[in-house]
């Protein structure tokens, strides 16, 4: 036995809206047995537009029952029987969530005739309710009310039961299937197409935009788990009804999944991720010449496009470093402005400034030793390849840092793990990088040492 449901509320999720009206038909697979129909009091204002759309205002259900007072009725006509609706999952969220605050449980099978018009009768332009009904000869009465529409649900119903020819119905409520979970507009091809390997997904909206990129050791069940639940809330519903189409980038390792969903997430901006979007290093270590011509170190905002010698997430972090350049190469505190003030120079180190900045020393040495000193972030500064298992047998996944940073990432041939590390460079991706991304490369480093391969860059 089936329950063919459809309902008006006064907004798009459960959590924050009422059911303003309801309308069940019991249908036996061939024809609606029986009919149940009433105006719900939300117990809310009924905004304008919805009452523009259904028709259905505050004066007309003043004096309707209140969901509770009706859950009853309700919870024994669905809870036995086929929960049937064109987009089952918004119906169902809704009245699963009232009959559950009426103090009811209700867990029955779906079916959604959004998708089985998709499978049964596939090629048309749209699977809206009207326009569907419209493209195979159902007429609807009373458009946008629970009774008109249900009733043209049924009889969409029993066109695709009588059409099903290759078991569409049957396989769907088998219990292994899970495809009433997915999203309407989803096809299951999608979801059958998902390897079971780390990787990305990206979901799709109804123009091809990405909406939301996310990671996983199991790409397959990562996906499935995103339509696991059905939780009334607007940003929940909202985007399982966005989503049209999943594509996946498969990764060697769970690390290299991490990495591009960071780098994704900047490149596409997706509406739907809130992590990840907001992460930039904040300093950088620069030089350039003064009008003396001394070389001057300076840590500042990171710049686009420009060429630092080394990135910082945190202030702090810039300054130790350019402080122990100071003291390492005797630099000048002033031309580093760690100094500011017009004081003699204050050794950091076990030796003092040597003059720069009183124009003592002159421009050749102390440019040397400040080059020296840059030059010397080469060898203070981690170079490694992080080698692991790639996506196939023959290949090895392969991320590099030099000079303390994310140059990029790839998959190489097994026997190019030892090769020149400017030969395995010509396999790899560049890829931009931030703390976020050198910082989990970094820690996985110190725990899988024997995946390190230290290299020395000049």
């Amino acid at each position: 036995m089936y329950a063919i449901v459809d309902i008006e509320t006064t907004g798009g999720h459960a959590s924050a809206n009422g059911i303003t009206e309801v309308a069940i038909l019991v249908h036996d697979g061939q024809e609606v047995i029986k009919q149940f129909k009433t105006l719900i009091n939300p117990l809310k204002p009924i905004p304008i537009y919805v009452q523009a759309f259904t028709g259905i205002d505050d004066e007309m259900v003043s004096k309707a029952p209140k969901f509770q007072d009706i859950a009853h009725q309700i919870y024994e006509l669905l809870h036995d029987k086929v929960f049937v609706a064109h987009n089952v999952n918004f119906d169902f969220s809704f009245l699963h969530f009232h009959l559950a605050a009426a103090g009811f449980n209700l867990q029955t099978k779906k079916l959604c005739t959004v998708r089985l018009s998709r499978k049964i009768i596939p090629g048309l332009a749209s699977y809206s309710l009207g326009r569907l009904c419209k493209e195979v000869g159902i007429e609807i009465q009373d458009r946008h009310r629970a009774l008109g529409d249900a009733l043209a649900t049924a009889k969409l119903f029993s066109m695709l039961i009588e059409q099903d020819k290759d078991g569409h119905i049957s396989k769907t409520l088998n219990q292994r299937s899970r495809e009433q979970s997915l999203p309407p507009h989803l096809p299951k091809e999608d979801m059958d197409k998902l390897p079971t390997v780390p990787g990305i997904y990206y979901f799709h909206n109804s123009k091809s935009k990405v909406i939301y990129v996310g990671k996983a050791k199991n790409i397959r069940k990562r996906v499935a788990s995103h339509f696991a639940n059905n939780k009334p809330g607007r940003q929940k519903q909202d985007f399982l009804r966005e989503i049209h189409h999943i594509t996946f980038q498969e990764c060697g390792t769970e690390l290299m999944s991490l990495i591009l969903e960071a780098v994704e997430i900047k490149r596409l901006w997706p509406a739907y991720n809130r992590s990840l979007k907001r992460f930039e290093y904040a300093y950088a270590l620069y030089s350039f010449e003064d009008q003396n011509g001394y070389m001057r170190l300076v840590i500042d905002r990171k710049k686009k496009f420009s060429k630092p010698h080394y990135t910082f997430n945190g202030i702090a972090e810039g300054y130790n470093l350019i402080k122990s350049l100071i003291a390492g190469f005797n630099l000048c505190p002033k031309l580093c402005f760690v100094q500011r003030n017009n004081e003699p120079c204050i050794p950091i180190g076990e030796e003092s400034c040597k003059g720069a900045c009183e124009q003592l020393e002159s421009v050749d040495l102390y440019n040397e030793r400040v080059i020296v000193a840059l030059n010397s972030l080469s060898s203070v500064l981690p170079g490694f390849l992080l080698i692991d298992v790639g996506r196939t047998f023959e290949e090895k996944s392969c991320l590099l840092i030099e000079n303390g940073q994310f140059f990029g990432m790839g998959y190489i041939a097994s026997d190019l793990a030892q090769a020149d590390i400017s030969l395995v460079k010509k396999h790899l991706t560049p890829y931009p990088e931030n703390d976020y991304i050198r910082n989990m490369i970094l820690n996985a480093a110190l725990r899988f040492p024997h995946k390190v391969r230290d290299i020395y860059v000049n």
